[in-house]
């Protein structure tokens, strides 16, 4: 039931933003026409930079964990800074 919430939100979120960015390129006097085009450019540019981050950090985590690198630099922070600030669930 939260992850129905959570997804219902961002939708709304998304939907709201668009509403809005609509909104204000017809107060500034551009053509409708125009103003999609510049919402489908903006969102475009951003969630290609996003995936292009994501991927990069995907693929940079799972060559940390595959080679024991995570593990070794989890034991330096640990040995660094010791075992009373590691947070633990509860």
């Amino acid at each position: 039931m939260p992850l129905v919430i959570i997804v219902l939100g961002i939708l709304l979120l998304f939907i709201s933003f668009i509403i809005v960015c609509i909104f204000v390129g017809v107060l500034q006097n551009m053509e409708l026409q125009n103003v999609i085009q510049s919402i489908q450019t903006g969102i475009g540019n951003t969630l290609g930079f996003l995936v292009m981050i994501l991927g990069l950090g995907t693929m940079l985590s799972k060559l940390f964990a595959d080679s024991g690198v995570a593990q070794r630099i989890t034991l330096k922070l640990v040995s660094s800074f010791g075992v009373k600030y590691i947070q633990s669930e509860k």
